[in-house]
This record gives C-alpha cells, structure tokens and sequence, in this order.
C-alpha cells in the first residue's frame, strides 16, 4: 500500500515522505480518492505465465482509464508516466497493476482488445512532470475567467471543474444544466482567450460531487469521492421503509440528490420487517376498530390509536399485536388496547452512577440566581420604618395613616387642601391654636430612608452637613415666617372688628 519513499529503514522506522497525510507519489491511498490496495503483489505467478501487460492509470479527481504497456517497461504502482490522448500525450499516475486489473476490466466490462484501452509511451521526465504542474496550476483562474464569460452570454449551466492535459495544449471543461445548452459561442471566446483545445463535458450531480469531494454530515468524507464507484438509484420508499421522515432537507446530500447511504441498510430493514404485521392492518377490538400510527423495529414496539379517539395513542408489543390479529382471523374481538398496555413490563433505566462522590455532571446547567434580589428583600423592610422595628410591622403602619388626616392637629403633607376651612376661625383661640399645631409639624424631622448604624466617618460627615445647612435654616424659618403672616393680619383685623 505504500511507496518506496514511505517505507522503513533497516532500523524500522519509517522513512517517510514529509507530505503530512498526502502521498508525493500517490500510491499510499491517504488523500487519493478511490485508491486500490494491491493485496495480490507478493504472489508469484505460475510457471509459464506472463504478467498482465495492461495498467490502470489515474488523472484528477479520480479520473481513470486502462493502457497497454505495448513497450515493454518496467512499470510499478505509483509510476508517473506519459500516456496516449486524444490528441498529444497526458500524464497520470499508474494505480493498480497485475492481475487486480482484471478484475477492473470485467467489472467496467472493458475487453483487452477494446478502442478505449490506449498506450503507454514512456515514464514522464523531469521536463514533462514541469509542464503537467504548470498546467495543473492554471487550471483555477481558467475556472474563473470561464465562469465570468458563461454568465455574460447568459447560459443556464453551472462550470464545476476545469482538467488541463499532461501537455498543456487541452482542457476540459466539466458543467452540470438542467436543459439543453448551446455552447458554441462558448468554446469559441474560450478557445480565443485561453489559446488552448477545448472540450465541453456534461456531469449529473453525483458525479460532480464526487469530483469535488467534500464533508457529509456523518462527518466523514463523501461516499462517493472515497471509496463508492457506481451510483445506484435511491427511492424514497427506502427511507419509507428505515421509518425516517419524508423531510428532504434531510434526506438529501450535497449534490441534492438522495443521499447513497440509504440502501446501505436497507435489506437489513427488510429482512427485520417481514416479522411485522402490515401498516394498512386494522386491529378490532371491543371499543372500536384501531389503526396503526408508528412502530420501533429494534424494540419491536408499535403504536395504534382508535379511529374515534386519535388524540390518545397504545403502545403494544409485536406478540400483543400478533395475538390480537390472530383473535380477528377468528373472528373474536380483542380486549380493549387499554389491558393490553398495562400488560407491557417497563424496564428500569440504567442511569449514572455517582459512586466515586464526583461533582455532578448538569451543575453548571441550572442557571445561576442573582444576588441582588436577596439584597433587596433584606433592605426593603429597613427602608419604611422609623428605628429597630420587626419586619412584621409593615401592615400595621398603613391604618394609621387614614385617622392622622381627619382627627387632631397631626396632619400629613397630603391633609394640605382640608386646611382651607381652618383659615376663617370664629374665635381667637382656636386659630392660634390650629397655627401654632401646623407650625410644630412642619418642624417636625422626616425619617430616613435607609437608617444604618452609625460609625466615626458618618459622625464626622453630620457635622459638616449641619455647618452647610444652617443658611437653608434661616431660609426655612423666613418661609414659616411668611406662612405666618397671612394669619396674623386676619387676627389683627379681629381685634379691630371687636373693639
């Protein structure tokens, strides 16, 4: 499977080519799609018997053809050589050898004498191998340029990949389209921009992502540019048949089609179904005739509903379902599917065990509860009260603030419109008594919103805040002054009226 470069010295350890998981040669199958591994090359053949003259050469993507070796050279697997095309010659590397290639041939159902099997000129020289590289890179901006000169003439067709040959005197251009393309203003501006040979070659969509290779999503490379080499039709009666939901989004692959993979298992599937009853098969019981829902092939476990009560499903076992079908045949009514489902033994979950005393698995789950809100419900009691009361006090505050406003002389910022009637007293005493009560009550201190304990810094902190303050006293006492005023001219008034 490995080339000469890749093999082990005298001391066993591997030589090695420094391509990091790409073959320089191409014969060790790790980055080479559809590479053979020759198990029939340490055989000796039978006195007598020639080795097999014809070669099984690959190109890009896995492009591959056989040639006859009509020269007589000593040719291995991994061998550049130079090979007859079409017009000139092209450069391939040689991948299976023997009689492995035999078995190719029938298999493409190619015969030895056949056109399609070409000759084998030489092994490439050094100068050849430069002008295939050359060429090789050139093979994306023409890719480019190509696409920017179909989508000016407006074709419906996709360019997917470009192949120079070996020469560099011919390309091939790879497209996929749905309908029928006149492309002969293409080859021509193509022809004239490149100054090559062109060659307009028409790819399904299989084809082109086997060419292109890619990532599925199992995660592993495509079925297709690795080791599958004939496209078999996929219908959807195979996902039908897996239980799989008709969801094309996914059920298809990368070149839009249904994926490969569904007839891998697909006679598996089959050979596990004839154990089953059929879907149309109605199960009659005594509270109405049941109609299949889904079923589990592996458990071996089926769902029915009634047909006057879809909403509630029975799960029953493929033995109950037998029974139950063999009853019908006789034409004897089932049980209710409700006995039969208690019937059904549930086995106990094989869960995690923490046996070492390790940290749970889901403790970083759950999210986690700030801490702000527990700091407000230690604050919120602090913030209504007057001193050290218990939280338990809240409700008893709010009756008494219903009697302040309407009895005694006690009243709050918002009692101020019912003083109105109080300005126009009948006697000298209970007006200077009203003022005076108003008076005291305006003086009287608020409380504090959040009280606290006090410490050196707040001491230190009240003294100068009283220091700054007493200006606004003085403005303070100027106002009640002023309060006072209007008060004290009705009073005099008084006086005068009774003298």
């Amino acid at each position: 499977m490995s080339c000469n470069s890749c093999s082990t010295s005298k001391d066993g350890v591997p030589n090695g080519c420094k391509s990091n998981g790409n073959c320089a040669t191409g014969t060790c199958g790790s980055g080479n799609k559809l590479a053979v591994f020759d198990w029939l090359s340490n055989m000796t053949l039978p006195t007598g018997e020639a080795p097999f003259n014809i070669f099984e050469v690959r190109f890009k993507n896995g492009r591959k053809h056989f040639y006859k070796n009509t020269e007589k050279l000593t040719v291995s697997m991994g061998d550049v050589v130079a090979v007859e095309g079409s017009s000139g010659h092209d450069i391939g590397i040689v991948a299976l050898a023997g009689e492995l290639v035999k078995v190719q041939m029938k298999k493409r159902k190619i015969t030895a004498d056949s056109e399609d099997v070409k000759k084998i000129y030489r092994k490439a020289t050094q100068k050849d191998i430069d002008i295939w590289h050359t060429a090789r890179d050139r093979e994306q901006e023409t890719q480019r340029k190509g696409r920017e000169i179909i989508s000016r003439l407006g074709l419906k067709m996709k360019l997917s990949d470009v192949e120079y040959q070996g020469d560099g005197t011919k390309a091939t251009f790879y497209y996929t389209a749905d309908e029928r393309v006149d492309f002969r203003q293409l080859i021509r501006d193509l022809a004239g921009t490149f100054s090559i040979r062109v060659e307009m070659r028409q790819v399904g969509m299989r084809q082109e992502a086997a060419r292109l290779g890619g990532v599925g999503s199992c995660g592993r490379e495509l079925c297709c540019s690795t080791w599958l080499t004939d496209f078999r039709k996929v219908n959807t009666a195979a996902a039908r048949y897996q239980q799989l939901s008709l969801n094309p989004l996914k059920l298809a692959g990368q070149c839009g089609k249904l994926k490969c993979c569904l007839n891998f298992e697909l006679d598996t599937y089959l050979d596990a179904l004839q154990s089953f009853p059929k879907q149309d098969k109605i199960l009659k019981t005594e509270k109405g005739d049941a109609v299949f829902v889904k079923m589990d092939i592996f458990k071996k476990i089926l769902w029915y509903t009634y047909k006057h009560e879809s909403f509630k499903w029975f799960q029953l076992s493929l033995e109950q379902v037998q029974e139950i079908i063999e009853l019908n045949k006789n034409n004897e009514v089932a049980l209710p599917l409700d006995e039969y489902e208690l019937e059904i033994a549930t086995e106990p979950v094989v869960d995690f065990e923490n046996v070492v005393g390790q940290d749970s698995l889901t403790r970083f789950d759950a999210p986690k509860k700030s801490r702000n809100n527990k700091r407000r419900k230690s604050r919120k009691p602090a913030n209504k009260k007057e001193g050290n009361q218990p939280s338990e006090a809240k409700p008893k505050r709010k009756p008494q603030r219903k009697p302040v406003n309407k009895k005694e002389g006690n009243q709050t910022p918002a009692a101020k419109p019912k003083r109105k009637p109080q300005r126009k007293p009948a006697n000298k005493k209970e007006d200077s008594q009203s003022v005076n009560k108003s008076t005291v009550e305006n003086k009287k201190p608020k409380p504090r919103n959040n009280p606290r304990p006090k410490t050196a810094r707040d001491s230190n902190e009240t003294k100068v805040q009283a220091q700054n303050k007493k200006p606004n006293n003085q403005k303070n006492r100027n106002n009640n002054h002023r309060r006072k005023t209007p008060n004290s001219n009705k009073n005099n008034e008084t006086k005068n009226e009774n003298k």
